[in-house]
């Protein structure tokens, strides 16, 4: 076993020594898997990082969760342009509707949204109102940074309190006591008893349900004093709007139970609206879409980084079989004392498969610091997966060894008494 392992050694050193005889000659044969290898990699990475990054964003919406919004139907935006009023959308009903007609409904929270200008001292900022329940929070789970948020008291009670984003009171409170500050919001007078730490953007094609100038308070407060009615100015005529909800999100008990509710919620929603004012999300679909995009662009860029790691092998190739007739005459010599032809492929073999290894240690050392430099400048979020590592790796030595067999068995074929006798 010793006597083997000696030998396999031996093989390998006279396959660096041989490559070190032509130095820049191999530097520019590895050149070819180098940037196959670190393409390769950076590709991937860049391509796991976006997909990553869409994936968190989607989880954040939670994989349970159904999320509906009210719309304004096509043939209401046509009727509205002729009159001053516009009724649509999701109704409270719709919401009771929900919470108790469907089991597999674990939690419901309704929102109404309204823009309502904001004060405190000399401190000004127009916020989106979210008036909803206690289960919000836990539908949209957010950091609390100080005081509390609204309970079912708080509900019941029609209490005038007010949770903000962190954006929202840096800018309303600076220089002031934050948890007990009262608010004015619209002329009313509101107690701000939280902060929370809030996201926004965009999840897919899924609007994330918080922004950050956010100011939650509870839904019977925000129909006590705003009521359901509201209005818009536009291009200089005014027009009303009698919305009752905004938007309902729906948290289901079991993932495996989120379609064929959102299936239910669907047909129950279209029996009671005779338009299409509501459009109904689901990220758990839309995760799997975005999970299945991520295997097909990763295929795609590991596909197209893959041809210059086939053009790096074509050049191991080229320059094995120049490297065969430059060495004939030592091939000849060789067989004369004895070597037999699996020694001659082996040595030529294990040269090819040096190459390309070292090839692919130096394209792996790249394709890590490609990423780490896009990141920095970019701040574009990238992944280097053990997976993305590996293949290539084992790639580029199997390249080796594909586009290295053939060289190595046209040395092995060369006639000694031939081979002798070239000059």
């Amino acid at each position: 076993m010793k006597i083997h392992q000696s030998k396999f050694m031996r093989n390998i050193w006279s396959g660096i020594e041989n490559l070190l005889l032509h130095k820049l000659r191999s530097c520019l044969t590895m050149l070819g898997v180098v940037f196959g290898v670190g393409s390769v990699v950076a590709m991937l990475a860049v391509g796991e990082g976006a997909s990553k990054d869409a994936l968190m964003r989607i989880q954040k919406l939670g994989s349970n969760n159904i999320i509906i919004n009210s719309i304004k139907s096509i043939e209401e935006a046509q009727s509205s342009q002729h009159s001053h009023m516009s009724i649509y959308g999701l109704t409270y009903l719709d919401y009771d509707r929900i919470k108790s007609n469907f089991p597999t409904v674990k939690q419901v929270a309704p929102a109404k949204l309204i823009r309502k200008e904001s004060k405190v001292g000399g401190n000004t900022l127009e916020l989106r109102i979210v008036g909803t329940t206690s289960e919000w929070f836990e539908l949209v789970p957010r950091q609390i940074l100080a005081g509390r948020v609204f309970d079912q008291r708080d509900v019941e009670n029609i209490s005038a309190v007010a949770v903000l984003t962190e954006f929202g009171a840096r800018r309303l409170l600076a220089n002031k006591n934050t948890i007990g500050q009262p608010i004015k919001i619209g002329g009313d007078s509101f107690e701000v008893v939280g902060i929370l730490k809030n996201e926004e953007g965009m999840a897919g094609n899924i609007q994330i349900p918080d922004q950050q100038v956010d100011a939650y308070v509870p839904i019977s407060t925000v129909k006590k004093y705003f009521g359901d009615t509201f209005f818009k100015r536009t291009s200089g005529t005014m027009t009303f709007e009698l919305v009752e909800l905004h938007q309902i999100i729906v948290q289901v008990d079991d993932i495996k139970n989120v379609e064929i509710s959102a299936a239910g919620i669907e047909r129950m929603l279209k029996n009671f609206h005779k338009k299409d004012d509501y459009v109904m999300s689901v990220p758990l679909a839309l995760l799997k879409e975005a999970e299945a995009n991520k295997r097909r662009f990763n295929i795609v860029l590991g596909s197209i980084a893959s041809i210059s790691l086939l053009v790096g092998g074509i050049g191991i190739m080229n320059i094995m079989l120049a490297s065969v007739t430059e060495r004939t005459r030592e091939i000849g010599i060789r067989r004369a004392i004895g070597a037999k032809r699996r020694q001659i492929i082996s040595q030529f073999l294990i040269e090819t498969v040096v190459l390309s290894t070292l090839g692919g240690i130096v394209g792996l050392a790249m394709g890590i610091t490609i990423p780490l430099i896009i990141t920095y400048f970019t701040k574009m979020p990238t992944v280097v997966t053990p997976m993305s590592i590996f293949l290539p790796l084992c790639i580029s030595v199997g390249i080796g060894i594909i586009f290295g067999l053939y060289p190595a068995i046209n040395a092995a074929k060369v006639d000694p008494i031939i081979a002798l006798r070239h000059e």
